[in-house]
């Protein structure tokens, strides 16, 4: 059973920094591409970053220069550290996994990310 769990979320203040960790087990990480994604309080979720097998990452342009995504596959963790935190990014973070040969992207159950004024 796949299982992605997520830690490292809380509350910061404006500019502060926090690193989100997602544990991978059931058989799935080292072969596949992982993601963050959030939600916001009254918003759509959207993308955050995501990396490949091979190290490759992407970034919504509204993180880019302050979050590195990163993975570690001899821990089957991929973490999202975020420096320069604004109050727009307070939102619930999840953890994803992409098995495109099953059609399939799991999902974390997500961490909160409160960022104060």
């Amino acid at each position: 059973q796949v299982r992605l769990v997520e830690s490292g979320g809380g509350l910061v203040q404006t500019g502060g920094a926090l690193r989100l960790s997602c544990a991978a087990s059931g058989g799935i990480f080292s072969g596949n591409s992982m993601g963050w994604h959030r939600q916001g309080p009254g918003k759509q979720r959207e993308l955050v970053a995501t990396i490949t097998t091979g190290g490759t990452t992407t970034y919504a342009d509204s993180v880019k220069g302050r979050f590195t995504i990163s993975r570690d596959n001899a821990k089957n963790t991929v973490y999202l550290q975020m420096t320069s935190l604004k109050p727009e990014s307070t939102a619930v973070y999840y953890c994803t996994a992409d098995a495109p040969y099953y059609g399939m992207r799991y999902w974390g159950k997500g961490t909160l990310v409160t960022v104060s004024p």
